[in-house]
């Protein structure tokens, strides 16, 4: 312990840039814990998609998503995104929407951003569509 405190001692920035490090993972793990948006796996997603009819909302670049997107999936360009443009959406505020991106971290600020927008029932896919296409789940060009 006290090696430690001599180390922190001697190098002052190493310390704090390490102190802010755990900083921010804490924040990170108790902001989706407490977050009303939901982060859904890729099994949880697919049960949403098929029972309850779930509107997918991918939010990547078009030439991400013309690579290759969830079945049925929707296309929001980033700007209408940046702009928290969601009009196209408007009669669909009562049914289950999945937001998605590449990797899953993108899509919580737009979800966010729905939930604000009045919409009742937005999830993120946890992992973005490399976690949709890990699981080998069907894509379409």
């Amino acid at each position: 312990m006290d090696q430690l405190i001599e180390f922190a001692s001697n190098n002052f920035i190493l310390a704090g840039i390490w102190v802010a490090l755990i900083a921010m993972l804490i924040f990170s793990y108790i902001s989706a814990w407490t977050s009303s948006v939901k982060e859904l796996s890729t099994h949880e997603a697919t049960l949403l998609i098929n029972k309850h009819d779930a509107i997918v909302l991918d939010t990547r670049p078009a030439k991400e998503f013309n690579a290759g997107h969830i079945l049925g999936a929707r296309q929001i360009k980033p700007e209408e995104v940046r702009e928290k443009n969601f009009k196209k959406l408007e009669n669909s505020k009562d049914k289950p929407i999945i937001v998605v991106c590449a990797m899953g971290n993108q899509a919580r600020g737009t979800a966010n951003a729905m939930q604000k927008d009045g919409f009742a029932n937005v999830n993120v896919l946890k992992g973005g569509m490399n976690a949709w296409q890990s699981a080998s789940l069907p894509v379409s060009k």
